[in-house]
């Protein structure tokens, strides 16, 4: 495992997202307080670098993905497509917004959201496309995408349904309302809610048990989750055994039962 360290994505003004990793777990800070960590167009570049950077560590098991402040994330910054010429919303999705959310679904690591304030727009897409959700007592959840003219986007289409159910999904996407802390863990949207003082440490702990499992066998777990609605049963066992036949063979399942045995915590390698 690795000890403590802060990368900084490289730019000349202050980082607009934070990556530190200390014992396996990479915590991915958005760090526009004073905004409310909406999203510009370098800040994007930033995210999508970070995360593929995290991903490609072999010492980073398990990613938080937070932000900065008393906000998650505001979703796009407004004042930012009122400039002059900015990029065509489809440009700026295809481009910029889709691959973060690919980028979430693909990494091998489990990513856990810490929300820590309101996640609006873009920003509760961003939350919806981790692996899991872990809100402070006074965040709250809102697509206010139709109060300035537009659709969901950044996957909310896709990974709010999956997460909530049809019927849910469309108020929360078609009204707009804000769904608080509460509301998201009775519906399903966050697994957990604790006081926000305590939102870091509960995050850190959870993506450290994550960190302690068998790399590969969550990266197949995730792989299995994500494909689940797109499968027929036979597919999903079928699926289920490949990827059972990749994780029995490899170094990790022999010390995994090893350790099992001798009543003692496995040392998993992930090698």
């Amino acid at each position: 495992m690795s000890g403590a360290r802060v990368r900084e994505p490289a730019g000349p003004d202050v980082p607009n997202v934070l990556v530190g990793v200390e014992r396996g777990v990479a915590t991915v800070t958005l760090n526009r307080p004073a905004a409310l960590n909406a999203l510009t167009i370098p800040m994007k570049e930033r995210l999508l670098a970070a995360l593929l950077d995290v991903g490609r560590d072999p010492t980073v098991r398990a990613v938080v993905l937070t932000g900065a402040g008393r906000a998650f994330c505001a979703g796009q910054d407004l004042r930012e497509r009122m400039a002059p010429d900015p990029p065509s919303l489809d440009d700026e999705l295809r481009l910029r917004y889709n691959p973060i959310v690919r980028a979430i679904r693909d990494l091998p690591q489990p990513v856990v959201a810490a929300v820590n304030g309101v996640a609006a727009g873009a920003g509760a897409s961003l939350a919806f496309a981790c692996d899991l959700r872990i809100a402070a007592e006074g965040a709250s959840f809102v697509l206010a995408f139709g109060r300035i003219g537009l659709a969901p986007d950044t996957g909310a289409t896709w990974t709010l349904p999956r997460l909530v159910g049809a019927a849910r999904a469309a108020e929360i996407a078609l009204l707009g309302d804000a769904v608080g802390a509460s509301d998201a863990l009775r519906v399903g949207l966050v697994s957990r809610v604790v006081p926000a003082a305590e939102l870091n440490a509960e995050a850190a702990a959870l993506a450290g048990r994550l960190a302690d499992l068998a790399p590969g066998a969550v990266a197949a777990t995730k792989r299995l989750l994500a494909g689940a609605f797109e499968r027929d049963l036979d597919a999903a066992l079928e699926a289920e055994a490949e990827a059972q036949a990749g994780a029995g063979s490899h170094p990790d399942h022999a010390e995994g039962l090893a350790a099992f045995i001798e009543k003692r915590p496995p040392r998993f390698r992930g090698e």
